[in-house]
C-alpha cells in the first residue's frame, strides 16, 4: 500500500463520505435498521451515529480498509450499541447462514470488486425475514451523464480505492438475490457523473 492509499485516501473518503448532504441521507435510512446489524464497508464509522439502540442490539461492521479503523471505534465508543469490527471483506466475515436482521451498506458497493458475489455472501448471512437498508451512487439515467460516468471510471478508480461511477444499482441488487421493496432515486447537488443516488430497503428474494 502507497502513502496516498494509506495517509491521504481515507481522509479524501471521510471528508467526502460526511458532507451534509449525504449524511442527510444516512440520517433517513439508517434509524430503520432492527436487531443484530451487519455494516458493510463501515469505513471510518460514519452510519454509527444514527443508529437507534432501542431497536438495535449489535452492529458488526466489516471493512478490508484496516486504516479506516481507527476513527471507526472512535466513533464505536460514542454509541450506546456493542459495536465490532473486522478488517475483511464482505466474504471474510464467515458468518452463520441467516444471521442478521439488518444488512446496512451506503456508498459500498461501488468500491466491490465483485459486487454480484459480495450481495449473495449478504444473502445467504440475512435472515430470509430480514432487511437491506442501501444507499449508493451509481448510474445515471440521462445518457448525457451516462456517457461520462463511463468515460471517468477507468480514471476515477485509482484516484478512489476503486469506486465505480457507472454501477447500476438495482440490476446488481436483483443479480446477487435481492428484491427491492423500496426505491428513492434522485441527483444530489455537485456533479452528476458523481451524485445520482439510490437509496431504499431490499429483502432477499424467494
Amino acid at each position: 500500500m502507497n502513502p496516498y492509499q494509506r495517509y491521504v485516501l481515507p481522509k479524501m473518503i471521510d471528508i467526502a463520505c460526511g458532507t451534509s448532504a449525504v449524511m442527510a441521507l444516512r440520517a433517513k435510512i439508517i434509524p430503520q435498521a432492527t436487531g443484530e446489524v451487519l455494516e458493510i464497508g463501515i469505513g471510518s464509522g460514519l452510519n454509527l451515529p444514527f443508529y437507534n439502540p432501542d431497536t438495535v442490539s449489535a452492529i458488526v461492521g466489516v471493512d478490508p480498509a484496516a486504516q479506516m479503523q481507527k476513527l471507526a471505534r472512535t466513533r464505536a465508543d460514542d454509541i450506546a450499541i456493542p459495536v465490532e469490527i473486522i478488517a475483511v471483506d464482505v466474504q471474510g466475515i464467515h458468518a452463520a447462514t441467516d444471521r442478521f436482521d439488518t444488512i446496512v451498506m451506503t456508498f459500498t458497493l461501488c468500491s466491490i470488486a465483485d459486487p454480484i458475489a459480495a450481495l449473495q455472501e449478504m444473502a445467504r448471512v440475512l435472515k430470509p425475514t430480514g432487511q437491506l437498508l442501501f444507499c449508493e451512487h451509481g448510474l445515471a439515467p440521462d445518457l448525457t451523464v451516462e456517457r461520462w460516468q463511463h468515460r471517468l471510471t477507468p480514471l476515477w478508480k485509482p484516484l478512489t480505492g476503486g469506486c465505480h461511477l457507472d454501477r447500476n444499482i438495482p440490476a446488481l441488487l436483483a443479480a446477487g438475490g435481492f428484491e427491492v421493496v423500496a426505491l428513492s432515486e434522485a441527483y444530489l447537488s455537485g456533479p452528476r457523473a458523481l451524485t445520482y443516488i439510490y437509496s431504499g430497503q431490499a429483502r432477499p428474494s424467494t
